[in-house]
C-alpha cells in the first residue's frame, strides 16, 4: 500500500477502506508517513468529506493508536459525557454526582482548560486538597464504591489524534466535520465509555456558531457512535450567552453546589436535567425522559446528590465541608460591580468576549504554560431578556489585581441593552439519538 494512492483515492471522492485508513493513522503515528503527505490527506478529506463507515474507521484507528482504558471491572454501563465547550460550562461538576446518585457509574477522565476558564480538573482543584492523580486500580475501586471518580487524561491516550490535531491547526483543516467528530469520539472510546452523551454547543460562545452547523457535527458524531457500537446521544444546546451566571473556577464550583442543592440558575439546571436524563436512559436506569427526570429531581430534593458530591471530594483528598459551605472556596481580594449605562432589556451577551474578559483576570489560560488564578472571574447579574435600569449592576468582577478596567470596559461593550423587550434564547435546539449497530 502506498500513501500517495490513499491520498489520490480520497482526493477523487472515493470511499477508503478500513485497512487504508489504519495504514494512514498507524504510519503517521509512528513517523513513517511524513507531515506533507498527512497534510495532503487532511486537505483531501476537508474537501471530499467522509462516509459514516470511514469516520468510524478513523475514530477506532485513532482510539487504538495508544492506551485504551479498560473499565470492564466497573459494574454497570459506563456513560461518558462530552461538551464541545463554551463559557460558564459547569455541567460536569453537577452531572457527575447527580447521575451517579441515580446509580449510573461515572468514570470520568477530564482535561485542563485552554481559553476562557479552566477545565474540569482546574475547577475541582479550587477545592482545598482535591487531587486528580490516582492509580487506575484506585479509580476503578472508587467508581465501584461511590459510582463516581474524576482523574486526568492518560498521557498516551490517542497519540494519533494529538499529532493530527496539531497538523490540522497549521493546515486550515480544523473545521472539517469528519475530522472534528472523529477526534472527539476517539478520545471518548479510548477512555472506555460504553455509551456517550454529547452536549453540542451553538452560538456566539461556541465553536459551531449556527444551529445548522451544530446539527451537522452532532449527526456526524452520533453516526460514528452507531458505527462503532456505542449508544450515542447528542443534545444541541444554546451558547449565545454564558451558561449560568458564574465564569471562573471557584465561582463555577460554588454555582455547581448551589445547583445540586436545587438553587442554581434556571438554564444550567435545565440543561443538567436534559443531559442527565439522557445519561440515565443510556445507562439503562430509566426507560424514558419522564422517569429519568423524576429520578434526578428526587436526588436533588432529598440531598443525596449533594451528599455524594461531598463523599467524592473526600475520597480524592478534598475538603467535603465545601459541599455544604461553598464560602470555604478561594475568594478574590477585590469585588467590583459593573453598572449598566442604559435602561431597557438585555438583548445580546457576546459570550466569547465575556469569556475573554474573565481570562484577562487570570481565570483561564492563553497558553498551556499560564497559571490560573482559581479565585477570580465574573458573576453575571442579568441574562438576555432581563429588564435593566441605568446604574443597575449587570455583572460583578472578582479580581486579585487592581487592573480590572479592561474587563469592566469589555463587559459594558459586549453586554447589549435594547429599549424593546427581548425574547429569551431557546436552550435546547434538538436531540439526536440512534441505537448502536
Amino acid at each position: 500500500m502506498r500513501m500517495v494512492d490513499v491520498i489520490q483515492k480520497k482526493r477523487d471522492g472515493d470511499t477508503l477502506s478500513e485497512a487504508e485508513i489504519r495504514y494512514f493513522v498507524n504510519g503517521y503515528t509512528d513517523g513513517s508517513i511524513q507531515d506533507y503527505q498527512a497534510s495532503a490527506f487532511l486537505m483531501a478529506t476537508y474537501f471530499s468529506g467522509m462516509e459514516p463507515e470511514e469516520q468510524g474507521a478513523l475514530t477506532m484507528a485513532m482510539a487504538d493508536s495508544g492506551d485504551r482504558i479498560d473499565l470492564s471491572a466497573i459494574e454497570g454501563i459506563k456513560v461518558d459525557k462530552h461538551s464541545t465547550g463554551g463559557v460558564g460550562d459547569t455541567t460536569t461538576l453537577i452531572l457527575a454526582p447527580l447521575v451517579a446518585a441515580c446509580g449510573v457509574p461515572v468514570a470520568k477522565m477530564s482535561g485542563r482548560g485552554l481559553g476562557h476558564t479552566g477545565g474540569t480538573l482546574d475547577k475541582l482543584e479550587a477545592i482545598d486538597g482535591f487531587h486528580v492523580e490516582i492509580t487506575e486500580k484506585e479509580f476503578v475501586r472508587q467508581v465501584n464504591d461511590l459510582k463516581i471518580a474524576v482523574i486526568g487524561q492518560s498521557g498516551n491516550l490517542t497519540p494519533a489524534d494529538k499529532k493530527l490535531y496539531a497538523l490540522r491547526d497549521v493546515t486550515a483543516t480544523v473545521d472539517s466535520i469528519p475530522l472534528i467528530a472523529s477526534s472527539i469520539m476517539s478520545k471518548k472510546i479510548a477512555a472506555g465509555a460504553d455509551a456517550i452523551v454529547l452536549d453540542v454547543k451553538t452560538g456566539d460562545g461556541a465553536f459551531m456558531k449556527t444551529p445548522e452547523d451544530a446539527e451537522v457535527l452532532a449527526e456526524a458524531m452520533v453516526d460514528i457512535g452507531s458505527e462503532v457500537g456505542r449508544h450515542t446521544i447528542a443534545v444541541i444546546s444554546d451558547m449565545s450567552q454564558p451558561l449560568g451566571y458564574a465564569i471562573g473556577n471557584a465561582l463555577e464550583v460554588k454555582e455547581a453546589i448551589e445547583t445540586l442543592k436545587g438553587q442554581g440558575p434556571d438554564d444550567l439546571t435545565e440543561l443538567c436535567l436534559v443531559l442527565g436524563s439522557k445519561m440515565l436512559i443510556a445507562g439503562g436506569k430509566a426507560k424514558d425522559t419522564k422517569e429519568a427526570r423524576q429520578q434526578l429531581q428526587r436526588v436533588i430534593d432529598d440531598g443525596s446528590a449533594l451528599e455524594l458530591f461531598a463523599k467524592f471530594l473526600e475520597a480524592q483528598g478534598g475538603n467535603p465541608e465545601i459541599a455544604r459551605n461553598p464560602e470555604l472556596l478561594p475568594k478574590a481580594s477585590i469585588v467590583r460591580e459593573v453598572k449598566s449605562t442604559s435602561t431597557g432589556y438585555i438583548s445580546k451577551m457576546e459570550a466569547d468576549e465575556i469569556g475573554v474578559a474573565a481570562m484577562l483576570l487570570g481565570a483561564g489560560r492563553a497558553t498551556k504554560e499560564d497559571e490560573i488564578d482559581l479565585a477570580v472571574g465574573i458573576v453575571l447579574k442579568k441574562k438576555i431578556g432581563d429588564a435593566v435600569q441605568a446604574g443597575e449592576t449587570i455583572a460583578v468582577i472578582h479580581a486579585n489585581s487592581e487592573q480590572t478596567q479592561q474587563t469592566e470596559k469589555m463587559l459594558v461593550q459586549h453586554i447589549h441593552v435594547s429599549r424593546h423587550p427581548q425574547k429569551r434564547p431557546e436552550l435546547i435546539y434538538k436531540v439526536i439519538d440512534r441505537i448502536a449497530k
